[in-house]
């Protein structure tokens, strides 16, 4: 079930549909919601972007506006597909909390097409069980500059095509410091998190049969973290709690990341149409950090605001010395055939050889009051509260190769069912990996119907088998070591739709529904702490998801486009038999909007607001030990504490000095731009503070852990200017 995203021209800034369901005419695409790329940068928000504008659709949740990962349906960050160009690239995997995240690899002033599927996707994407996000970068016509200024950070971009447009190359470079907006937190920390990236996309086309591409891409994040104190106020009206902290240390990460991929496109006549990818990407990451924390646990009078009760004092050391290399290369060859307009073959193969290098030194030291329960409070005898063991230890020297290969065959047909018009995609995929030797075998399919009725109607249903290659995280077992046993994750998916175009007060709209189940096996747990995830190392749980998803897009201003998204969902899951129990990523009920604005008498005068409501998520339970002293995750059946609703409104507001579409131009030296806009964003225009993730402390008199809520960001203006010159 296809959303996707292309590069408009619109009487006003707008984000306009192009849907599946022409009148009488039926595409390939399932389902498609065509968004405005250039425009998509422009959207108020923190992670901004594409994935700011993905957020907000039905089936997508995220509890955090510094990332740019999402959930989608239940799964987890780690559960998404994201290609560009048709080549998998990877996120970061060291990265433990948003604010060490910086951008997007995804930049919007490359992007020409955006494809996203929420499931039950075709069987040439790969192995994952959620999602998949398919980024096509585009060539410019003629030479162009266009930039990008404001307070967190800027871009500048430029492209040029020969004159007869054999030869087209766009280069980009951003850069971004978050330092401003993490300075609205409530808490005594410096923060220096620098990110910056180069991409450049170059084509030749050799002749009309053949031509070669080529993208490259280069980033560093580096983020950089000097706590001193925090107050955090927390518990009920009743008994209101206060955690004090006071810090020693810092944090020093480093994240490169680089790619490259050299592309062949062959079309020897319409019917045929062959591709060959060769790439190669590199991911070296560090996480360094030591800190010290003392702190005090009181409660205090509501009124007065003065300590009445002083429960615990205590603190500890956290250490880590990560080091993590990912190489992997390879080739993919694909190929399309269509014997005729309404029908397609589609054969792919991929070759990969991965180099994993990890390095992990990571431990806890609390005292016998301790920031958690020591280990002797939850299994007697595995720890001496007078030793000085630590609490935690993860250690791990790893070091593989291993080779990964699949393959995928479908045919799609666009044909007449009766006097409905139909599509109809089925296909199947095997991969295999030489480090678990598994194999595994996917089919999957689509069906979709337009019936010849006077109402705008299309029914559509999909599904099949996907699984969920294990790659660094899955493999390593909190211990710090790989597991070679692991299998692949499991999800059967079906998925169930309706489109409904109709109108209302003389202006288009288009109400899309769906319903979903998935039962899974051979799931892996996992805890999430805030945006890590960390698993088990054991295929020992089996759960399932299901919801329903429903959005109204439409012009509710006219001739600007704007939706409403609303969803319901649950997924569980059972660990080693002993019961249903719901996963980090149970969403229930959320709420999103995208709106667009113009002031009809100024219409130079726009406004964009983005608006979420999500009900929490269950953070799980602190990481206890088994009695070996082992990491466990078997506690979450004891401790289940969901996370408060998440709630937030950015607002973009601009101003449009000079547009591209106007008959009078600028003149002197404002001839020069074909562009020209300056605005203000407001994030978290309520000053919201949302909860991210629980940090657990114990008061030692009665043993019971406090749940003391980790916040995110306040309320922070930007100003932004951006221009295109000629």
């Amino acid at each position: 079930m296809f959303y996707s995203q292309k590069e408009d021209t619109l009487r006003t800034q707008t984000i306009e549909e192009v849907v599946f369901q022409r009148k009488g005419n039926v595409t390939q695409d399932v389902t498609n919601v065509s968004v405005n790329a250039r425009q998509a940068g422009q959207i108020a928000s923190v992670s901004g972007g594409i994935e700011g504008l993905i957020k907000t659709l039905p089936s997508v949740n995220s509890n955090t506006e510094l990332s740019s990962q999402y959930m989608v349906r239940g799964g987890n960050y780690d559960e998404n597909l994201i290609y560009i160009n048709d080549i998998e690239i990877y996120r970061p995997f060291l990265i433990r909390n948003s604010m060490q995240e910086g951008m997007s690899i995804i930049n919007p002033d490359m992007v020409s097409t955006v494809n996203f599927s929420a499931g039950g996707f075709e069987a040439k994407y790969g192995d994952k069980m959620s999602s998949a996000l398919n980024i096509y970068y585009r060539e410019p016509e003629k030479f162009e500059v266009s930039g990008e200024a404001s307070m967190i950070g800027g871009r500048l971009s430029t492209g040029f095509a020969t004159g007869n447009k054999k030869l087209t190359a766009l280069v980009s470079g951003r850069y971004r410091n978050t330092n401003l907006i993490l300075n609205t937190l409530n808490e005594e920390t410096d923060f220096n998190p620098r990110y910056m990236d180069f991409q450049s996309y170059l084509n030749y086309h050799v002749s009309p049969k053949f031509s070669m591409s080529f993208i490259g891409y280069y980033s560093q994040n580096d983020y950089e973290m000097i706590p001193k104190a925090k107050e955090v106020e927390f518990g009920s009206v009743n008994q209101p709690i206060k955690v004090s902290v006071f810090y020693n240390g810092r944090e020093d990460d480093r994240y490169k990341n680089m790619m490259g991929t050299f592309s062949l496109n062959y079309r020897p006549n319409d019917k045929w149409k062959i591709l060959l990818d060769n790439f190669a990407y590199q991911n070296r990451e560090r996480e360094y950090y030591s800190i010290a924390s003392a702190y005090v646990l009181e409660s205090f009078d509501p009124v007065t605001g003065d300590p009445v009760t002083s429960y615990d004092v205590g603190g500890q050391i956290d250490h880590a010395r990560n080091d993590l290399m990912v190489r992997t290369y390879g080739t993919q060859l694909r190929t399309r055939f269509s014997p005729n307009v309404n029908s397609n073959i589609e054969v792919g193969f991929k070759f990969e050889k991965e180099n994993l290098r990890d390095l992990t030194n990571e431990w806890r030291l609390v005292d016998s009051l301790g920031y958690s329960v020591p280990r002797d409070q939850v299994l007697p005898g595995v720890l001496d509260p007078s030793s000085m063991e630590l609490y935690y230890h993860i250690a791990g020297d790893n070091s593989i190769e291993p080779t990964r290969m699949s393959a995928y065959a479908q045919y799609s047909n666009k044909f007449y069912w009766g006097r409905s018009r139909a599509y109809f995609n089925a296909g199947a995929r095997v991969a295999n990996w030489s480090f678990n030797k598994e194999t595994i075998f996917s089919p999957r399919a689509q069906f979709a119907v337009k019936p010849d009725w006077k109402a705008d109607m299309l029914f559509r249903v999909a599904g099949g088998i996907y699984y969920q290659q294990p790659f660094y995280k899955e493999i390593k077992d909190l211990d710090g070591s790989f597991n070679s046993e692991i299998k692949s994750q499991r999800s059967m998916q079906l998925i169930v739709g309706n489109d409904y175009e109709f109108s209302m007060y003389d202006r288009p709209f288009k109400l899309t529904t769906e319903l979903y189940y998935k039962k899974m096996d051979d799931l892996i747990p996992y805890f999430m702490d805030n945006v890590r995830i960390r698993y088990s190392g054991k295929n020992n749980a089996d759960g399932y998801a299901y919801g329903i998803d429903t959005r109204l897009f439409g012009e509710f201003v006219p001739g600007v486009d704007s939706w409403l998204s609303a969803s319901y969902a649950r997924t569980f899951e059972n660990i080693d038999g002993r019961g249903d129990i719901a996963r980090a990523t149970d969403q229930r009920f959320r709420f999103a909007i995208f709106y667009q604005d113009y002031m009809p008498k100024f219409p130079k005068m726009r406004v964009n607001l983005t608006g979420i409501y999500a009900m929490g998520l269950p953070t799980g339970a602190p990481i206890m030990f088994d009695s070996n002293g082992q990491p466990s995750l078997e506690t979450r059946y004891d401790y289940q504490k969901t996370l408060p609703s998440y709630k937030r409104v950015d607002i973009g507001l601009s101003y449009v000095f000079i547009d591209p579409k106007e008959k009078n131009k600028a003149w002197g030296f404002w001839e020069n731009f074909e562009e020209l806009t300056l605005g203000v964003q407001v994030f978290n225009a309520f000053n919201i503070y949302n909860t991210v993730a629980n940090q657990w402390v114990t008061d030692v008199s009665n043993n019971y852990i406090y749940p003391v809520p980790v916040n995110l960001t306040g309320r922070f203006f930007n100003a932004k200017l951006e221009f295109r010159i000629k």
